[in-house]
């Protein structure tokens, strides 16, 4: 089960964290992974652990925002492997603060990683999922999509669009054979956290860490790989009849603390 056998597959956002974890966990599944991601130097050390282990992976730097950069890029792939199969949207930036503490400039950014990001993403490669007879589309959103996060206000604006974009083009093209689905992840632990903690607690970061973790009901973060697994089964065959969904993937966080 879980074998995605030789199929082409597009992760951005793949150089770190929950990208990263997807795309490693899809060649280890036998896929054929482009990473895409604008850090060169991370998108490297990815692709060259992929390798390593035996999979099949080949790194793009592209910024996601810039949908001629995208549909540059995309086009390459098609050329280069004859199709996408998979699409997996995990390009994306977080903000802090609330709606008087965003400035234009906040806003923008997060727009335009997060949102257009997708969207460049998704509109580079449905022309050729549609000629090829289908394909799936895994964006990754977050559990701010649905619930009111404090100083989250841009981000939580960002993830709502991913949610909103998830589930029309799930319905325009399910006559195409196209699949469409996201997930909504609570707090993960990647280094933008360990980051973000040193940044704004140094000296405190495990009693913040701790903190943080508990805002979960089941009492600590989730993992990039747990993330990834969860995206492995909505790409795989064996999700055939899954589409137009998100599912949080979040220790109890949406259900059990409303």
């Amino acid at each position: 089960m879980f074998n995605l056998g030789k199929k082409i597959t597009v992760v951005t956002g793949a150089g770190s964290g929950i990208g990263k974890a997807i795309a490693e966990l899809f060649a280890a599944s036998k896929a054929i992974v482009y990473l895409v991601d604008l850090n060169a130097e991370a998108l490297d050390e990815a692709t060259k652990k992929i390798i390593s282990n035996g999979g099949q992976a080949t790194g793009i730097r592209c910024n996601v925002a810039e949908q001629q950069e995208v549909i540059t890029v995309f086009q390459q792939i098609i050329q280069q492997a004859g199709k996408i199969d998979i699409l997996v949207n995990s390009a994306g930036i977080a903000h802090i603060g609330r709606l008087e503490t965003t400035t234009e400039a906040d806003f923008d950014r997060i727009l335009n990683v997060n949102v257009k990001g997708v969207y460049n993403a998704m509109f580079a490669a449905i022309g050729q999922m549609k000629k090829q007879g289908g394909g799936v589309i895994l964006n990754l959103g977050s559990v701010a999509a649905s619930l009111g996060l404090s100083d989250r206000f841009a981000y939580s604006m960002s993830k709502g669009a991913v949610l909103s974009m998830t589930l029309s083009v799930a319905k325009d093209y399910i006559a195409d054979n196209i699949r469409c689905n996201s997930i909504s992840p609570a707090r993960v632990h990647t280094s933008f956290v360990d980051g973000f903690l040193k940044n704004n607690y140094p000296g405190r970061e495990e009693e913040m860490f701790q903190k943080l973790s508990k805002t979960q009901p089941i009492g600590r973060m989730g993992k990039p790989e747990e993330i990834a697994a969860l995206a492995l089964y909505l790409c795989s065959d064996e999700a055939g009849f899954v589409t137009g969904c998100d599912y949080p993937i979040d220790g109890g966080f949406v259900k059990l603390n409303t």
